[in-house]
């Protein structure tokens, strides 16, 4: 038993360690494409991400309005798009005023990247279809009203905009959300 948490333990402070490495980015890492677009505040916001997924965690982006949380996001979905075999899409979850904002980001700045907005009355065929995007987007309302139709899948990455939406655990956006993560 003591050799058990020794190793536990041995491997918490290998993670605390990482964790708290000053966070640079490494320029070789961004889409080329991104280089002269992405600010050095948002490449390291990149690099943070990158190393929390590297270390098992999720993360968040909190800070004012305007200083480019869509382009990181875009950023790291692109890179790991570039990098993993995964076929598996990434959804993105928004108000449904930032859902069409998100699409024309998305071509602007990583247009390597397929993506769809999954709304309208043909709904259950696009998401019959996912397998075939790199990255969907959706509303809070209707992910709520689709939650079944998503129950199956496994996304490589889900982005919450605006997820002041989740933070009452107790309302069906923060019960459907995390029903899918």
């Amino acid at each position: 038993v003591t050799l058990f948490q020794n190793n536990t333990n041995a491997r918490w402070q290998e993670l605390c360690q990482r964790l708290q490495m000053p966070v640079n980015h490494d320029t070789d890492t961004i889409p080329e494409n991104l280089q002269d677009v992405l600010r050095d505040y948002q490449k390291d916001g990149v690099a943070w991400m990158l190393r929390l997924q590297d270390c098992g965690f999720h993360g968040i982006l909190a800070d004012e309005m305007g200083l480019g949380k869509t382009l990181q996001a875009l950023t790291l979905l692109q890179l790991q798009h570039c990098v993993s075999q995964s076929t598996k899409p990434s959804l993105v979850v928004c108000p449904t005023s930032l859902v069409e904002n998100w699409l024309c980001e998305v071509h602007r700045f990583t247009p390597s990247l397929k993506a769809a907005i999954i709304s309208g009355a043909d709904r259950d065929q696009q998401i019959s279809q996912l397998h075939t995007y790199d990255l969907l987007i959706t509303s809070y309302a209707l992910l709520r009203r689709d939650i079944k139709k998503y129950s199956n899948i496994t996304f490589h990455h889900l982005i919450l905009d605006e997820a002041q939406h989740i933070k009452n655990p107790d309302t069906a956006n923060a019960k459907t959300c995390k029903a899918i993560a």
